[in-house]
């Protein structure tokens, strides 16, 4: 009877699992927008260095041509000021990495008076808006009867950039470890001779990191530039005068073939920081 009963009874199904509901991670799109949206100019210059366009009216697509990257040097004025640019931005590169890269150094293996001011004097540079700092160093140059052009854009450049150098390089400090500058020591290796095989490759990527955005900021600065040129015009002032009559494409070309070298550099300075670590 008993038997007969459970045999009867239906079999009764496992109870089926709910599948865990896909989170969506808006914080992955998010981030993917921003960086879409910082790309978006950058991809519109590219487009337009490509553009067959009539004139210097480079604001609507006519069709694709090469022809703007073999007459880039059309404009005397616009090279000029390109080189200008370029020459600026390479030795403010250069002097600013090697006073940035010294100042990074003692301020993260070093103690000494006056420390705390330096870092106050250091972020004081960085978060000034440039329009004080144009106008600021106009007035240093006119009160000590400095001539303004490209030496005063040079030392212009590289008051402010030295900041950051300084700041990349210090982080890289406090991550080196001692002991292998110790062990160099020990090893009978002078001082010199530590610095320049043992403390000078490890520091090399944040040099490199920091020379870069030196020259970025260089490149790229307007408004300081304005106050202190003179005579002497760089590659922003010189689009900047010419918005009113139209941008011709080289401005374009020559926008996207920096953008390419520094985009190679990080990459070979990417490269070189994984096969030292």
């Amino acid at each position: 009877m008993t038997a007969t009963t459970e045999e009867a009874r239906p079999a009764t199904r496992p109870a089926a699992r709910r599948r865990p509901r896909r989170r969506i991670d808006w914080g992955k799109y998010f981030t993917w927008a921003v960086i879409a949206w910082l790309l978006s100019p950058i991809a519109f210059m590219i487009a337009f260095s490509f553009n067959d366009a009539q004139g210097r009216h480079n604001v609507t697509w006519q069709g694709f041509t090469l022809h703007w990257y073999a007459d880039v040097f059309a404009y005397p004025d616009l090279t000029r000021a390109l080189v200008n640019s370029l020459l600026i931005a390479v030795l403010t590169m250069l002097i600013a990495g090697v006073l940035g890269g010294l100042l990074g150094l003692a301020l993260g293996r070093y103690r000494f008076r006056g420390k705390p001011l330096t870092d106050l004097v250091m972020f004081s540079a960085i978060s000034a808006p440039e329009v004080v700092l144009g106008a600021g160093l106009l007035s240093m140059f006119l009160t000590m009867n400095i001539a303004t052009g490209f030496w005063t854009i040079l030392i212009a450049h590289v008051m402010f950039s030295v900041s950051f150098v300084a700041i990349t390089v210090r982080a890289r400090v406090l991550a080196l470890d001692p002991a292998l500058e110790e062990a160099a020591r020990d090893l009978g290796a002078s001082p010199w001779t530590t610095f320049r095989l043992v403390t000078l490759p490890m520091l090399f990527p944040a040099l490199m990191a920091g020379g870069l955005i030196a020259f970025v900021l260089s490149i790229d600065d307007y408004i300081i530039t304005t106050f202190v040129s003179g005579n002497t015009t760089t590659f922003p002032l010189w689009i900047w005068g010419t918005t009113r009559v139209g941008t011709p494409p080289q401005v374009n070309v020559m926008g996207t073939l920096i953008f390419a070298v520094g985009v190679l550099l990080a990459v070979i300075n990417a490269v070189l920081a994984r096969r030292r670590g």
